[in-house]
């Protein structure tokens, strides 16, 4: 199975070559489609540069649109039989890839997510931004009738043809709850292995925030009710 890895990048040009390399790095046969959503900081020009890399293609986005807009962006280009979603900062460690790609390859699920909370290594959270994470987590489980224990990871994991069936719509950073809210009703049960992560700080350039929270809020209830 061929893994199409896709990143959204806004303003990530402290970090966006290392993850590109790490990415590459993994001896795994992959497309990497990256997405530059308008960032301003010099990303575009080095992605010009790691756009003559093998297996990379990278797409512009005229002005800054969201994180949902530039991953909508990647799936639509992708080509492969499996979906990740990896972010350009350095919180997340592409050495999880096997464990993440296994249950699919095996046949035992559709859909993957990696889950910072079921004990793999991790750098120590900011508090309130690890109960706004769990309380997310917990609307969710109500919700949806699920038992995920977290459902804001970036590291989400697909068959190609759930994702490309589903009608997303989310801009920002509302793309985590839209995705698992459409997924868990379309009956798909999520598939969770346990990953390393390394949050980093506000101030090392973070850009989720708290208004980031209510609308997550509302996307889950919304969903539960319209598709």
């Amino acid at each position: 199975m061929r893994l199409s890895v896709i990143m959204p990048v806004y303003d990530e040009v402290a970090t966006v070559r290392t993850i590109l390399n790490r990415v590459r790095a993994i001896p795994i046969e992959k497309e990497i489609i990256v997405v530059d959503d308008g960032s301003t900081d010099g990303t575009r020009d080095v992605l010009r540069e790691e756009a003559n890399e093998e297996s990379t293609r990278v797409l512009f986005h005229a002005q800054n649109q969201g994180k949902g807009a530039a991953v909508r962006t990647g799936i639509a280009e992708a080509v492969g039989d499996i979906i990740l979603i990896q972010d350009a900062d350095l919180e997340y460690d592409p050495r999880d890839y096997a464990a993440l790609l296994a249950p699919i390859e095996e046949g035992r699920a559709k859909v993957v997510y990696g889950s910072r909370f079921l004990g793999g290594p991790r750098k120590a959270m900011l508090f309130w931004h690890a109960v706004g994470n769990k309380l997310l987590t917990l609307i969710t489980n109500v919700l949806y009738d699920s038992i995920l224990s977290d459902m804001e990871t970036c590291y989400k994991v697909f068959s190609a043809d759930v994702i490309k069936g589903l009608p997303l719509h989310a801009k920002r950073f509302e793309l985590e709850p839209e995705l698992t809210a459409k997924v868990l009703k379309r009956g798909h049960r999520i598939y969770e292995v346990p990953i390393s992560y390394t949050g980093r700080e506000f101030d090392e350039g973070k850009k989720i925030s708290w208004r980031d929270g209510f609308r997550a809020i509302w996307t889950l209830i919304k969903y539960r009710f319209v598709d």
